[in-house]
């Protein structure tokens, strides 16, 4: 099932999509179709990652996780490679990390990238539970949310040969090993990131390219709202107008105020700062919580999947779809 978006516009038109590129005055020009976003699946996919329990970094859980993680992309059409490297955390331990690339449609030489992390945090180190402090976080929101989007996408993707672009997804590693806020290290973001951190600096091919990037971080959240990341207004301001006009096109406008929210540390930083990659953030802004600007769950025993909401991952999904059909 598609969504079947019309353009009309009078006078001579040229259309940078699938369609009739010659209409002439006063014809209906073009028709983008672009796939359904499925949000119980992805709600599904969400789940079954959680079901592994937290994905700390040197843990069971995480391997076993990212093993699925990589044989899902590979069953949805996906060329993978599994990008193995031993990191090192704030405090020198040694992270066995795997950054996953599932490349849909490897041929098409113009690539667009989707990321997301899929590791969790290992200390909820922002509970408002002092006692929470060392217990890892199950991160439905920060870590499987942006996987499953890919996921669901790569699957609503999947042999559609009318794509005029390939997609590489790319579940970074190592994001959420940063040091614990009862550290006092203020200023210091180097620790955050690592695996986006590696691949930037020894992506999966040499030489690689993308027309530009699209990371995903906790977008299944309650009540999230995306404002515009500063980060990302910084490097790809044009990447971010695309992103938020296809999101009202596909009709979730609401979900993407047309409003500036704060600047984030996150895997779009190396990305764009040593790739040159322009790479936005769809990351939530909540500028009415006390406990934390991201949310009330960040960082917290409670990223559950209770506190998932498939609206919120459908309005992230479908508007990432209504862009890459655009192109």
């Amino acid at each position: 099932m598609r969504k079947i978006i019309y353009i009309f516009m009078l006078g001579l038109l040229v259309v940078g999509c699938k369609g009739n590129k010659n209409a002439q005055q006063g014809e209906e020009t073009a028709t983008v179709e672009v796939p359904t976003f499925d949000a119980d699946s992805a709600l599904a996919l969400c789940q079954a990652q959680c079901d592994f329990g937290p994905r700390i970094m040197n843990s069971t859980a995480h391997d076993d996780c990212g093993k699925w993680i990589a044989a899902k992309f590979r069953v949805y059409g996906c060329e993978v490679t599994e990008q193995q490297a031993t990191l090192y955390g704030y405090d020198s331990t040694e992270l066995r990390s795997t950054n996953i690339i599932a490349s849909l449609y490897p041929e098409l030489t113009t690539r667009i990238l989707v990321c997301a992390h899929w590791d969790s945090r290992p200390w909820a180190d922002n509970d408002p539970d002092k006692a929470n402090w060392d217990k890892p976080v199950m991160a439905a929101n920060d870590g499987a949310s942006g996987v499953a989007v890919m996921l669901e996408m790569a699957r609503v993707m999947k042999g559609d040969t009318a794509l005029n672009v390939g997609v590489d997804f790319i579940c970074f590693d190592a994001e959420d090993w940063g040091m614990p806020q009862w550290i006092n290290a203020a200023g210091r973001t180097d620790s955050w990131a690592l695996g986006a951190q590696y691949w930037a600096q020894n992506p999966h091919k040499a030489g690689y390219e993308a027309r530009y990037g699209i990371l995903l971080d906790m977008v299944g959240g309650e009540g999230a709202h995306f404002y515009k990341e500063g980060i990302s207004q910084k490097y790809a301001s044009k990447v971010v107008d695309k992103v938020w006009a296809a999101a009202k096109t596909a009709g979730f406008g609401s979900f993407f105020p047309d409003s500036d929210g704060g600047y984030v540390t996150d895997d779009h930083v190396p990305v764009n700062e040593t790739l040159h990659i322009p790479t936005i953030d769809i990351i939530p802004h909540y500028p009415d919580c006390q406990q934390s600007s991201f949310g009330p769950t960040w960082h917290t025993v409670n990223d559950t999947m209770e506190h998932i909401d498939k609206n919120t991952l459908r309005a992230v999904g479908q508007a990432v779809l209504q862009v890459i059909y655009s192109e």
